[in-house]
């Protein structure tokens, strides 16, 4: 009898072997390891049609109902992460597949990337680092920005915009928030002060998204609010990249007129000719922020949990235990 055959999906990193003891399969199911990403939907079926098992890193493919439908062996989708928006877990239990999940609060790894980015923006460091392995030395690199003093803008004020909010008070900056939903009493048990929407983009230096990407956030960002940041402000956005309006940001960002460091964009991978990767006033990070090696560790340690309690027909970290009904067309 042919054993489950499981995939490991958008290891683009390498890192999905060395991160768990995969050896605990042997003689229980297939492994294999796909590293590259799937280039469209078609390629994602093509590749996983023979898969009882597929542990996805994060939304990273995205698992629409049309994709489900083209995976008939599909029986167990182990993702990484406790949610994932872009999988369609109605449709996933229509067709009894069982959704597990795994634990761990990744918002300390994004909000240290988030900061991170706002230190390169705003000293030039990437562009420094390249003049320097050129052999260069001052030459072409702006003076940066001092933090000490300016002002931070949250959009976005839960448990990942905190954090960031932290460390710009730890830097001397004056933190100010808005989200749709931020009450004064939030803020200020944040130590930041609550501003209207326009506040926050016409007033604030630096300006950090921290918003969760549904319906009534995407564009959230649009051409009048990047007008109406100043001159010399810099947006940072590690949260999702249809947070922003891309048009609108690379009309603002041709002008020269205010810079951006970005870890998250439209479309993933961000396409190797795409205009962000020729201006000289961003920052690009290939979606880092939650990339942090204890994370991945906890990540497929418990996905391979998840695995074994499934083969031995005692699933756990169920996400859609009605998919567990006996009778499914």
């Amino acid at each position: 009898m042919a054993l489950p055959r499981v995939a490991v999906i958008d290891d683009t990193q390498a890192l999905a072997r060395g991160s768990a003891d995969w050896s605990r399969l042997d003689g229980k199911a297939e492994l294999t390891v796909f590293e590259q990403p799937f280039a469209d939907e078609t390629a994602a079926a093509a590749a996983l049609a023979d898969f009882e098992v597929v542990v996805p890193m994060r939304e990273r493919t995205a698992f629409p109902a049309s994709l489900v439908a083209r995976l008939p062996k599909l029986r167990l989708l182990a993702m990484t992460g406790a949610r994932a928006p872009t999988f369609d877990i109605p449709a996933l239990t229509r067709q009894g597949v069982l959704v597990c999940n795994t634990g761990i609060n990744t918002s300390a790894a994004t909000a240290e990337l988030a900061f991170g980015l706002i230190l390169a923006a705003a000293r030039r460091i990437p562009l420094a680092d390249r003049v320097m392995r050129a052999g260069g030395w001052h030459e072409g690199v702006p003076v940066g920005t001092v933090l000490d003093g300016r002002r931070l803008g949250i959009l976005g004020l839960g448990k990942l915009g905190s954090r960031v909010a932290g460390y710009g008070r730890a830097f001397g900056m004056e933190v100010v928030a808005w989200s749709q939903n931020l009450t004064e009493e939030a803020a200020r048990e944040a130590g930041v002060r609550r501003v209207e929407k326009d506040e926050l983009f016409a007033a604030s230096d630096i300006l950090s998204l921290h918003v969760v990407l549904s319906e009534r956030t995407r564009n959230i960002v649009g051409q009048a609010e990047l007008a109406a940041m100043p001159d010399g402000a810099i947006l940072i956005n590690t949260a999702r990249g249809p947070l922003v309006d891309e048009a609108a940001l690379l009309r603002e960002l041709g002008t020269g007129r205010i810079s951006a460091a970005l870890d998250v964009y439209d479309r993933e991978p961000l396409p190797a000719g795409h205009a962000l990767r020729r201006l000289p006033n961003v920052v690009l990070t290939p979606h880092l922020g939650y990339g942090a090696r204890h994370v991945f560790e906890q990540f497929y340690r418990e996905s391979l949990e998840n695995i074994l309690a499934w083969l031995d027909g005692q699933p756990i970290r169920l996400v859609n235990p009605d998919a567990l009904a006996p009778a499914r067309s």
